[in-house]
């Protein structure tokens, strides 16, 4: 067993629960591991046999840059999509971060960590 882990991924995109935030847009912050059997892609080093990072990138992006209101529906997306797409997944943790959120006061980030 082994864990994928893809971080720091960065994206503009124009989700939240205010119109202006789906027009004017924000910075947000990906981190993703994915727990999945590795041994066969080291023992062969094939990426046939691995789960393809890049791949898994291109699905994030795609379902970043289709509007949502909220943080949990951006997650539940990501997580249908990649588990739709890939066998041999056995958990996966996605954390979700919005930066510098118009909440009326200085805050770094807010995030929601979904895990499946």
């Amino acid at each position: 067993m082994g864990l994928i882990q893809i971080e720091k991924m960065e994206f503009y995109a124009y989700h939240g629960h205010f119109k202006e935030e789906r027009i004017v847009g924000n910075r947000f912050l990906l981190d993703i591991s994915i727990k999945t059997d590795t041994l066969k892609a080291a023992e062969s080093d094939s990426i046939d046999d691995a789960l393809n990072y890049q791949a898994v990138y291109k699905i994030i992006k795609g379902e970043m840059q289709k509007k949502s209101h909220l943080l949990e529906n951006i997650g539940k997306r990501i997580l249908d999509k990649l588990y739709k797409n890939f066998e041999g997944i056995e958990e996966i943790t996605l954390k979700v971060s919005k930066m510098h959120p118009p909440m009326g006061g200085q805050i770094e980030s807010v995030s929601v960590t979904m895990v499946r």
